[in-house]
């Protein structure tokens, strides 16, 4: 069986350059990496992982907790997580939050303090005081996407922004009866998401002199039939209905269109429609919404994570990284017919 020194003879390198051409740590020019790799796939070598987290004291392993995987956005995070970490020569061990308080406790105070991980990402997760230490504890790096966490470096996503954004989007068409479509107090939980974004909407009326109102406000899951369902209770008034929805999310917004469209509504003639995450289906039903980029969050996570994992990066201070957004407007939003 071939090793690392025959590698290193026929590509005509040192074995250190081997060693960080297949392991995707260091630097390593393109020619020699290709060089390297051409000859351990003709003599068949392949990196023993065992022998170098015993050389190293590393898993190349990093974990990722997410609350929810059924979601789009979340999934699209995690694909942009997963290819990063591919590219950098690291695996990935997936948590799920979905169930109950129980599992949140178990995975923190078990399975993420076990040494089967080099560090953790958290995606929407507000982690508690105790949940950051007892990592740091252990010397586990960490990074957050969503919020601001106390002490860890995080992504953030300022959504009162986006949703001012998008309501004055609206505004700026003409509509004055504007509703909107957010969270339940099922999802206002970490970063308090559906708030924040019921108060960007409800100050970007109040600056343009309109007091919102209460009932045109439907809460949903943030899934196309929770906001089809909220579209239609919102639309179903005959008298004074809305001619704007700004929905949370994507998702919902789709559920709005397809409401719209069973009660014999024109969008955006009758309604327009706005939502917020620039779902892959966005286009297809030509849905203008505030782009959040959530594949780009996941990679610029995995960058944040290697300058604390890779040898030669310096220290960062804990801060909040803001993440970029921008709207693009579709055929779904058009000025008032009225």
């Amino acid at each position: 069986m071939a090793g690392i020194d025959d590698v290193a003879r026929l590509a005509g390198v040192s074995t250190a350059t081997v060693s960080r051409a297949l392991s995707g740590r260091g630097h390593v020019s393109p020619a020699s990496k290709a060089k390297v790799e051409e000859a351990a796939a003709r003599l068949g070598y392949v990196v023993s992982s065992s022998a170098s987290s015993l050389a190293s004291g590393r898993t190349r392993n990093v974990g990722v907790v997410v609350p929810f995987l059924n979601r789009w956005f979340f999934s699209s995070v995690l694909e942009g997580v997963q290819q990063a970490l591919l590219r950098t020569g690291y695996d990935l061990t997936l948590y799920n939050l979905a169930g109950d308080g129980d599992e949140r406790a178990t995975v923190f105070e078990q399975f993420l303090l076990r040494r089967r991980v080099d560090a953790v990402i958290a995606i929407s997760l507000e982690l508690t005081e105790a949940e950051v230490n007892r990592l740091h504890e252990l010397g586990k790096p960490l990074v957050g996407v969503g919020g601001p966490i106390p002490g860890v470096r995080t992504l953030i996503i300022d959504d009162v922004a986006v949703a001012r954004l998008a309501t004055e989007h609206l505004l700026g068409l003409g509509h004055r009866r504007i509703a909107h479509i957010g969270g339940d107090l099922e999802f206002d939980l970490d970063f308090h998401l559906p708030t924040n974004r019921r108060l960007g909407y409800e100050a970007a009326l109040r600056d343009a002199g309109i007091e919102p109102d209460p009932a045109r406000f439907a809460p949903a899951d943030f899934t196309i039939r929770g906001g089809y369902h909220a579209a239609k209770q919102l639309l179903g008034a005959p008298h004074d209905r809305p001619t704007a929805i700004f929905a949370a999310s994507d998702e919902m917004a789709i559920g709005s269109i397809l409401a719209a469209r069973d009660l014999g509504m024109v969008v955006p003639r009758d309604v327009s429609i706005i939502g917020v995450d620039d779902h892959d289906l966005s286009d297809f039903f030509g849905l203008t919404t505030v782009a959040q980029f959530p594949r780009v969050q996941g990679e610029q996570a995995v960058e944040l994570l290697m300058d604390e994992l890779e040898p030669g990066h310096a220290d960062a201070e804990p801060s909040a990284t803001p993440l970029p957004f921008e709207l693009r407007v579709r055929s779904s939003t058009a000025r008032p017919a009225e």
